[in-house]
């Protein structure tokens, strides 16, 4: 009879958190995957914002990823291609916080943690939800994020920029691309989401801790889900840079249709997948960074309970 105690040790499966595990651990545990991941592929994204830009000042031209590399890294020093993170890193940790206890806390009410079968709906909804709750606090440090990015920026640091930007444009020009941006994010995150759930289901079966299976899962989902929702990114992008272009019909963009005509007429479907690679070399190892940061801070919660 004794030999059957140890069965009772395992309460709950590792992808369905325990009962125990509050909402600040979860938090903590998106927080720490959020400054991780932007931290880490920073100079990535704004290489890619470099080359998003719509008309760009002359010194912002590039041919390339290689070419704006190697080109910002001798005109304006490697230091610039971190120009602005004091921004992500300020909004990354709330943003991400509330982004992954979205996402549980809905994929668990859904019953997406029952049973080793695949829940794609669970998983859609949930990394639905998740976004539009993370991105309204997001958005504003995008903003500064990609003012500060793009060749040529005038501001001094994130203050500077957040009271130029507020004194000249209003407070409407932080979330003047917050429709877009969910545009892009709400399917990129469903995609993601239920690439993630199902590949590591696949790939890891008996859904306990496994970094490899977190790492490449999360990869994988993300180059899915980044190609897909490149043309969106582009259009966000145009908007959240609109204030400092010098076309007047890009100064004047108000909406996703108005910023996509432009696009169209400029540079023609072509243009709605400039920064195409730079996006899916950024996302790929982002979201393998994320998912993997949040999945061993989780473990780390869960462990630290058993202990």
């Amino acid at each position: 009879m004794g030999d059957h105690a140890p069965a009772a040790v395992e309460e709950y499966e590792y992808e369905g958190l325990p009962p125990n595990f509050t909402l600040a651990e979860n938090m903590a545990a998106g927080a720490f995957a959020g400054i991780a991941e932007h931290t880490l592929m920073y100079p990535f994204d704004l290489l890619k914002t470099r080359l998003q830009v719509i008309n760009p000042s002359p010194g912002g031209l590039y041919t390339g990823l290689s070419n704006a590399l190697s080109t910002i890294s001798r005109a304006e020093g490697v230091g610039s291609l971190w120009r602005g993170i004091s921004s992500v890193i300020l909004g990354a940790g709330p943003a991400h916080a509330v982004y992954f206890a979205t996402y549980e806390a809905v994929k668990h009410a859904m019953g997406g943690n029952m049973g080793n079968e695949h829940h794609p709906l669970a998983a859609a909804t949930s990394g639905a939800c998740a976004t539009i709750a993370s991105d309204a606090l997001m958005n504003p440090f995008d903003v500064i994020k990609q003012r500060m990015q793009i060749h040529g920026s005038i501001y001094r640091s994130i203050v500077h920029c957040t009271r130029t930007v507020y004194r000249n444009e209003g407070l409407a020009a932080f979330y003047v691309s917050y429709p877009t941006t969910l545009c892009m994010t709400v399917p990129f995150t469903a995609l993601q989401f239920t690439a993630y759930e199902s590949l590591s289901k696949i790939i890891n079966p008996n859904k306990g801790y496994d970094p490899i299976t977190h790492c490449t899962s999360g990869a994988l989902a993300g180059a899915f889900a980044a190609g897909l929702t490149t043309p969106l990114d582009v259009i966000k992008t145009l908007l959240q840079t609109r204030g400092t272009a010098r076309d007047a019909d890009i100064r004047s963009a108000r909406g996703l249709f108005r910023a996509a005509s432009i696009i169209k007429r400029q540079h023609g479907y072509a243009g709605f997948f400039r920064g195409l690679r730079p996006r899916i070399i950024t996302t790929m190892p982002s979201t393998a960074i994320c998912w993997s940061s949040y999945e061993m801070a989780k473990a780390y919660f869960i462990r630290h309970q058993d202990d």
